[in-house]
């Protein structure tokens, strides 16, 4: 390095000596040569440069520190999309990360927090040894290790995280125009820099992973949460030994449910709601026994009701009673059913349910699989759902509050049989409140109810299901 402290090209045939010791250091520590070729210097195609940014990470350059600062600040300027790029690109390769709407949530802080320190350890270029995983890391790394996720899967998360950051700041880089060498040299400190950076967080969530997975599969929950996947699996299991260990009847009748509670939790506070609320919904509903409660992480459980001999169950009651006992939590419900095959049934039917009711916007509190059938396969392609809607029931589809018992008393009036009393009836209105609300639906959609009666009214479920998500924004 000469006296104003800028890297010297150096010659290509280092001594055997010098190359053996650079061999011997951690590949963050070796100098990042970067070449440039004739098209990109004005040389021949035969004519390589070298050039070296220093034997390890406390070396600096004032021009390579310049511009690492520089594009620190672009990806700090466009950090909301910097991170939906690399969450996009991380639920796209790596299958694992795909979840529900709070490990989503915690995906996306993470990666987040992640860019902000990669981000700042390569504008100050501080000791990666120092490092700290963001809080949100640690957060999702626990829940996956609840969820049975992969270590592998979540170190090689990081690696295409690593991959995206880098891609996105390199096509920063290369838009300055800069020189070539210099180009190549920024990139290669920005690879030492974040290499170091992802080494030491991988490193800390392997060890946090593996704290929570041991911590989880030592409890007892654990234990029966081994057997039920185990059973909805359809693998071969011993009956009477697995309702020894569930202290939980099979051979009866069975409703399965999955409660979650949307809003952040600690310390298992919301695991302990939604288990009181199954100790509730069973005594109420006079259900033949406990109920089988399994946590699925932190604030989602998987229930089964005892219901004996009972192939029924009063819904209606069991939405008042959710809406009772606890001010937020969510219930997606499956139909009653027998034995094992009935165990496994109705509890997919809940996981149904429960797909339509996060797609919903806002959520039931309660979301009935008798109900939501056909909703669930709509739910496969949103946007296409979205467009047949529209079309099908015309301005009746916008998201304005006045269309809202307008569609309420269609969905209705068809249900009843096109009945204005019986529909007066379910709504609790005066038949002429009907008749006049139906005037004016008539008048919004784009022909006559005869003509796709069927679809007017599965529109209108989907409407009524999901809600703002499938409606036209107001005009």
């Amino acid at each position: 390095m000469d006296s104003a402290g800028h890297g010297q090209r150096r010659s290509r045939t280092a001594p055997v000596t010098d190359r053996a010791a650079t061999a011997s250091q951690p590949s963050w520590r070796r100098p990042f040569r970067g070449y440039a070729v004739g098209h990109r210097t004005g040389r021949s195609a035969t004519q390589v440069t070298e050039y070296s940014v220093g034997d390890d990470p406390s070396y600096a350059d004032p021009k390579i520190d310049a511009h690492l600062q520089a594009i620190a600040s672009i990806v700090a300027d466009a950090m909301p999309e910097v991170s939906k790029e690399i969450t996009a690109k991380l639920v796209a390769e790596v299958p694992e990360m795909r979840g529900d709407d709070v490990l989503a949530a915690l995906l996306h802080a993470s990666v987040d927090e992640n860019v902000r320190g990669m981000s700042h350890l390569i504008a100050l270029q501080l000791p990666a040894h120092n490092v700290a995983a963001p809080s949100a890391a640690l957060e999702y790394t626990r829940r996956l290790a609840q969820r049975g996720v992969s270590v592998i899967a979540l170190v090689r998360s990081y690696r295409v995280g690593h991959a995206a950051f880098l891609d996105w700041c390199v096509r920063q880089l290369d838009a300055r125009g800069d020189e070539p060498r210099l180009v190549q040299a920024i990139a290669g400190r920005m690879v030492q820099l974040s290499f170091a950076y992802i080494d030491q967080v991988s490193e800390q969530l392997v060890g946090v992973y593996q704290q929570e997975r041991d911590r989880w599969l030592l409890t007892q929950t654990a234990v029966r949460a081994s057997r039920v996947r185990k059973l909805l699996a359809r693998e071969d299991v011993d009956v009477d030994a697995t309702e020894a260990v569930l202290g939980y009847r099979l051979r009866q009748h069975h409703l399965a449910l999955i409660g979650w509670v949307p809003e952040q939790t600690r310390g298992g506070a919301g695991l302990l709601r939604l288990d009181r609320l199954g100790q509730t919904l069973a005594t109420d509903l006079g259900c033949a026994g406990r109920p089988l409660f399994v946590p699925f992480d932190e604030s989602i459980a998987w229930l089964w009701l005892p219901l004996g001999g009972r192939a029924e169950i009063d819904q209606a009651a069991l939405s008042r009673l959710v809406a009772q006992h606890d001010p937020t939590i969510h219930v997606a419900v499956g139909q009653p059913d027998q034995g094992v095959a009935g165990f496994r049934a109705s509890h997919l039917q809940a996981a149904t349910a429960r797909g339509v009711a996060m797609a919903a916007d806002p959520p039931h509190r309660v979301t009935l699989t008798e109900r939501v059938g056909p909703i669930a396969l709509l739910c496969a392609d949103l946007e296409a759902t979205r467009v047949w809607v529209h079309r099908t029931l015309g301005k009746l589809a916008a998201d304005e509050p006045n269309l809202v018992p307008l569609r309420e008393t269609l969905r209705v009036f068809l249900e009843c049989g096109s009945s204005y009393t019986a529909a007066a009836d379910t709504l609790n209105l005066h038949r002429n409140t009907v008749q006049y609300r139906m005037n004016r639906a008539r008048n919004l959609l784009p022909g006559p109810i005869t003509d796709q009666r069927s679809d007017i009214q599965l529109a209108l479920r989907a409407c009524d299901e999901l809600g703002s998500v499938l409606l036209r924004d107001p005009q």
